[in-house]
């Protein structure tokens, strides 16, 4: 089980229309910091279904070829748990850096859900370079991590 995200590979970015704005601002903070990415969508604010863009960077990061994924939308309730269909994938819904921080070390989780009808843009960045930074434990937690798959 991988215990660092492995940045030499892209990240998967997603959102619906609530996240839309959040997630261009996102994007621009990848592209200032130098980080590799594919933006799966939605490309513009109108209403769009969050499955039609968590599914497809699930399958994304589920296929080992993107490093991990961020997606967005209004609540990222909708964005996690359509994630979390996908074997493969711990999403997990973040509000603060510290719950980024854990999502990763306890977790060891593989997409970040943001939440950005709640969350500032510092904040979404704070979390995002946090659970980039920030590696699994493992030991004990390996062991519980181990026991999601169905």
């Amino acid at each position: 089980m991988e215990t660092t995200l492995d940045l030499t590979k892209p990240i998967a970015i997603g959102s619906d229309h609530a996240g839309f704005e959040m997630k261009e601002f996102v994007i621009s903070y990848l592209e200032g910091k130098s980080l590799a990415f594919k933006d799966f969508g939605t490309h513009s604010a109108e209403s769009a279904d969050y499955p039609d863009f968590a599914h497809p960077v699930a399958e994304a990061v589920a296929s080992g070829a993107f490093s991990f994924g961020i997606l967005l939308c209004g609540s990222g309730n909708g964005v996690a748990i359509t994630a979390n269909k996908h074997q493969e994938i711990r999403a997990a819904l973040c509000w603060d850096e510290e719950i980024a921080a854990l999502a990763r070390k306890h977790n060891n989780a593989n997409v970040i859900c943001i939440p950005a009808r709640f969350v500032s843009e510092s904040v979404a960045e704070e979390m995002i370079d946090v659970f980039i930074k920030t590696a699994f434990e493992g030991g004990r937690h390996a062991n519980r991590v181990n026991k999601i798959s169905c």
